[in-house]
C-alpha cells in the first residue's frame, strides 16, 4: 500500500498549485460579486389609528397642518383610493398581519387573536427572506402573541383576548344617554392618547439612533393609537383650528333613510343627538390632534434622517389601519363603510427607486399593501394570501391595476355584520341578514357624482345587475359567503376561547360589556397598556 504521506510528483504540484489559484480567484470574484450585490432595503411602516384620509394635506386639505407625510407624499407615491380590510382596530391589524382577510382567520372584533400563535405572518414571510422584524408601539396583540416581531420601546400590547362578542337586536335603536367619550374632548397635555404616543415615539427614535447598516436589513412598524379618540391634545393644537373647521353636512331626511345596521350602531355607540358645539368641538381637536400626530412622526423621521447611509436604503410606508367619522353621517369612530371610515391614507417613499409626486388612482386595500411589502423585501407570501402586489404599478403608472378593494365588519355594536366592496367608481355594501324578520339590505353609490354617499341607488332596477357582479366578485374574494360567515361568526363571538391560562397580572381584558343590550365594550380601546416588561417576546 503506497504511502499516504509520500511527497508528490512536480507535475502533480503543478496542477493542484493551479487548481487552488483559480479556485482563489473564483473565491475572490464571488466576494467581490457580493460586494456590490444591493442591500436590500430596510422597511419602517408607520402606521396611525383611526385617520381620515380626507384630513391631510396631501389629500387635498388646505387647513390641517400635517408637514411631515406632506414630504412623504413630496418625495414618493400617495394613493387615492386605499382601503382598510376591516373598519376597527384588531381585525385590521391582525388581518395584515396574517396576509388574509378577516373572515378567512375568524377575528372578529376586539376581543379576537389570529387562529394561531405560529401563523404564517408578515413579519415571520419578512424575517425569512432575510430581515429583522421589529415592533414599537401598537398592534393590539394578546400579551403572548407576537407573530414573529421583536417588541422594542415597551409593551405595548398587553392585552387578555377572550373571544366573546354579541349583536344588538334589530330594535335597539334609541339610547338612555349621550356616551361618556365625548367628556373628553377638551385640551390637555396628558390624555392617554398623547401619553401613549410619546413612549412609542422615544422608542422609536431610540431604536433608529442605533441602527448603522448592519448585516441584516430592519422592518419596522411604528405603531401610533393618534388621532384615534379620546380627542385630547395639547391646547396649542387645538387653537390652530378653534372656529375654523366646518361642520358635517347631513341632508334632510337622511338618518331616516340609514340602514337598520346603521341605526342599530348609532344607538350602540351612543352617538344620536350630539349638540352641535360639541361635534364642533370634536372636529377641531381632531384635527388638532391628526396636526399632533404628524409632529410625532415627523420626530420618527428626523431620526432616521440623522443616519444618511440607512436613510437612503429605507422605504417608509405611512398609513392607517381605518378612518373615523367625525360626526359625518350623524356617525362617529369608525365601524361603518362610509369613505371617512372604511377608506385610509397612504403614501411609500423611497426615492432611490421611485420619483416623488406622484399619485395612483385605483382602488387597493391592505392586503395588496401586505403582498407589496414582502416583493419589496424580495421574500414570497404564502399561497393562501389575499390582495396582489402593487410594486408593478408603482414601477408603471400606466401598468395594468384591478381596481377593487373588500372590506369586512363582523364586530360589535351591529344587528349582522356587512361587507363592502369598491371597484372603479362604485361602492357596493351587503348587510348580511339579521332574522327571518329583517332581510339582507343593500347600499351603492356611484363616487364621482356623489362623493359624500348620499344617494343609495340599490333600489333602483337598472342597477341589479352591476350589484349582483359586484356581489359575485365581492364574494370570490373573501372565499365565503356573507350570510354564512355572519352565522360562523354569531356562534364564535357566543362562545368564545376556551382559555387555560390565567389571566396574568397586569393585562388587560378584552370582553365585551356584560350589561344586557348595552353592546359596549367593557374597555377603551385608547387605554392601551404602556407598561415595560422585562423581556420581548417574539
Amino acid at each position: 500500500m503506497p504511502n499516504e504521506t509520500q511527497a508528490i510528483t512536480r507535475r502533480q504540484f503543478l496542477n493542484t498549485a493551479a487548481a487552488g489559484a483559480c479556485g482563489l480567484a473564483l473565491e475572490q470574484t464571488c466576494a467581490a460579486s457580493q460586494l456590490k450585490t444591493p442591500k436590500k432595503p430596510n422597511i419602517l411602516w408607520i402606521m396611525s389609528d383611526e385617520h381620515n384620509p380626507h384630513i391631510a394635506g396631501y389629500y387635498g386639505n388646505k387647513l390641517i397642518q400635517t408637514p411631515n407625510i406632506d414630504a412623504l407624499a413630496e418625495s414618493g407615491i400617495t394613493f387615492d383610493g386605499h382601503y382598510c380590510n376591516s373598519p376597527l382596530c384588531v381585525p385590521s391589524r391582525l388581518s395584515l398581519t396574517a396576509g388574509k382577510y378577516t373572515s378567512r382567520v375568524d377575528v372578529w372584533g376586539l376581543t379576537c387573536w389570529l387562529p394561531s400563535p405560529d401563523i404564517a405572518s408578515l413579519p415571520r414571510v419578512l424575517n425569512k427572506a432575510g430581515y429583522q422584524s421589529f415592533l414599537c408601539g401598537k398592534q393590539h396583540y394578546d400579551y403572548s402573541r407576537r407573530y414573529g416581531f421583536t417588541q422594542v420601546g415597551g409593551n405595548f400590547n398587553n392585552w387578555y383576548k377572550t373571544g366573546k362578542g354579541h349583536r344588538l337586536p334589530p330594535t335597539h335603536l334609541t339610547e338612555s344617554r349621550l356616551s361618556p367619550r365625548f367628556n373628553n374632548f377638551h385640551p390637555g397635555d396628558h390624555g392617554s392618547t398623547v401619553e401613549h404616543d410619546r413612549r412609542v415615539t422615544a422608542g422609536a427614535v431610540e431604536f433608529l439612533s442605533r441602527q448603522q447598516g448592519g448585516d441584516k436589513p430592519f422592518f419596522l412598524f411604528v405603531g401610533y393609537l393618534a388621532p384615534h379618540f379620546p380627542l385630547i391634545v395639547p391646547e396649542e393644537y387645538w387653537e390652530r383650528y378653534r372656529g375654523r373647521v366646518s361642520m358635517p353636512v347631513i341632508p334632510n331626511g337622511f338618518l331616516d333613510g340609514l340602514v337598520l345596521n346603521y341605526k342599530v350602531q348609532r344607538a350602540g355607540f351612543e352617538e344620536i343627538g350630539v349638540p352641535d358645539d360639541t361635534v364642533r368641538r370634536g372636529r377641531e381637536l381632531y384635527y388638532g390632534l391628526t396636526d399632533w400626530a404628524d409632529n410625532q412622526i415627523g420626530k420618527v423621521l428626523a431620526a432616521l434622517r440623522m443616519h444618511p447611509d440607512v436613510a437612503e436604503n429605507t422605504i417608509i410606508i405611512y398609513s392607517s389601519d381605518h378612518g373615523e367619522n367625525m360626526g359625518e353621517h350623524g356617525m362617529w369612530w369608525k365601524n361603518c363603510m362610509f369613505e371617512q371610515s372604511s377608506r385610509v391614507p397612504l403614501v411609500i417613499s423611497w426615492p432611490k427607486r421611485w420619483q416623488g409626486r406622484q399619485r395612483r388612482s385605483g382602488a387597493s386595500s391592505h392586503m395588496d399593501l401586505v403582498q407589496t411589502v414582502v416583493e419589496m423585501a424580495g421574500g414570497h407570501a404564502p399561497d393562501d394570501w389575499n390582495g396582489q402586489s402593487m410594486l408593478h404599478r408603482m414601477d408603471d403608472a400606466h401598468a395594468h391595476w384591478k381596481d377593487y378593494a373588500v372590506t369586512e365588519y363582523y364586530a360589535h355594536n351591529t344587528a349582522s355584520g356587512y361587507v363592502m366592496i369598491r371597484q372603479g367608481e362604485w361602492k357596493y355594501v351587503y348587510h348580511t341578514v339579521i332574522d327571518k324578520d329583517h332581510p339582507a339590505e343593500r347600499e351603492l353609490y356611484h363616487l364621482p357624482t356623489d362623493p359624500g354617499e348620499f344617494t343609495n341607488l340599490a333600489h333602483l332596477p337598472e342597477h341589479k345587475t352591476r350589484m349582483e357582479a359586484m356581489h359575485k366578485l365581492m364574494v370570490k374574494e373573501v372565499e365565503g359567503d356573507p350570510d354564512e360567515t355572519e352565522q360562523r361568526s354569531r356562534y364564535q363571538l357566543s362562545r368564545g376561547y376556551d382559555r387555560t391560562d390565567p389571566r396574568p397580572r397586569g393585562t388587560r381584558m378584552a370582553a365585551v360589556d356584560p350589561r344586557a343590550g348595552s353592546g359596549r365594550e367593557a374597555f377603551e380601546e385608547a387605554t392601551t397598556s404602556t407598561r415595560p416588561m422585562a423581556r420581548c417576546i417574539s
